[in-house]
């Protein structure tokens, strides 16, 4: 499996035009900023390899695309999740039924401390060094695009879980790299930050009121459904929703603002849609 270079689509959002570079559609099983980050396990040899151990939540996006490679590689693939409800075990859907399908095996329980020499643990969302190798490619083709297209002010967004993807960006970008938290608040992104690398950091962005990740809010659905209308692009509910927020008020409040091209980078994670949307229209009895 390769990848090809992911286009760049220009939309207009409330008579705002950004630009969208589409690592969603890199490909069906291995796409958005996961497929980056685990693109030098994909390409090197992990033939002394017997199993990859990771952790984090039932409906990760991280846990689907490590389930995609540990089938490709021919690896066992255990999964450590804090608590799975009972509703989603007894009705397996989005990346939780996809990564079980590939062959997952899903462990409720605490993280082990230490690993046998052929498993290899990769942390939580891929925050790993090895990262950089396949987001180094990503900012390669954001800069061969721009000076395609000559653009010298550029400006580039994306929301961060633990922000692997943004820092390393900004490590490789000549531009400056926006972000905004979505799973902890922005001190914790911080802590993601240092805790793989000691300066360069991205530019994180104030939200106007405080979130709690995988909590339904009426306004990400209508902004969901907002750019579907308007871009016929689908985006992530769980990411995006907040990411185009905090990124449209920024747009609108910067100074000079004719001065930049904007640049949003689609980093996947779709799959999880179908569940989030059935939990909105159960919750707020609302209509596509």
């Amino acid at each position: 499996m390769d990848f090809l270079n992911s286009r760049v689509d220009e939309i207009l959002l409330n008579n705002q035009k950004y630009f969208v570079k589409r690592d969603d559609l890199l490909h069906k099983d291995f796409s958005g900023n996961k497929a980056r980050k685990f693109y030098y396990f994909l390409k090197n040899d992990l033939n002394g390899i017997e199993k990859i151990i990771s952790y984090g939540s039932a409906q990760s996006n991280a846990m689907y695309s490590l389930s995609v490679l540990c089938k490709l590689k021919n690896i066992k693939f255990d999964y450590y999740v804090s608590h799975l409800s009972s509703f989603l075990k007894d009705n397996p859907n989005g990346n939780y039924k996809e990564a079980i399908k590939n062959g997952m095996n899903l462990i409720v329980g605490e993280t082990p401390k230490a690993f046998k020499e052929k498993e290899l643990f990769i942390s939580e969302g891929g925050a790993v060094k090895e990262a950089r190798f396949g987001i180094e490619i990503l900012a390669n083709e954001i800069k061969d695009w721009a000076k395609k297209e000559n653009i010298e002010k550029l400006k580039v967004f994306l929301p961060s879980g633990t922000g692997t993807t943004a820092l390393y960006l900004q490590r490789y970008l000549p531009f400056e790299v926006l972000t905004s938290s979505c799973v902890g608040n922005d001190e914790y992104l911080k802590q993601q930050f240092k805790a793989l690398e000691k300066d360069k950091f991205p530019t994180i962005l104030k939200k106007e009121k405080k979130y709690h990740f995988g909590k339904l809010y009426v306004e990400f659905y209508k902004k969901h459904i907002e750019l579907l209308n308007q871009t016929n692009i689908e985006f992530d509910l769980l990411y995006d929703s907040l990411g185009w927020i905090v990124f449209e008020n920024y747009v609108k409040n910067l100074q000079n603002q004719s001065d930049y091209k904007f640049l949003y980078i689609h980093q996947g994670g779709v799959l999880g849609n179908k569940s989030m949307i059935e939990r909105y229209k159960f919750k707020f009895s609302m209509k596509s």
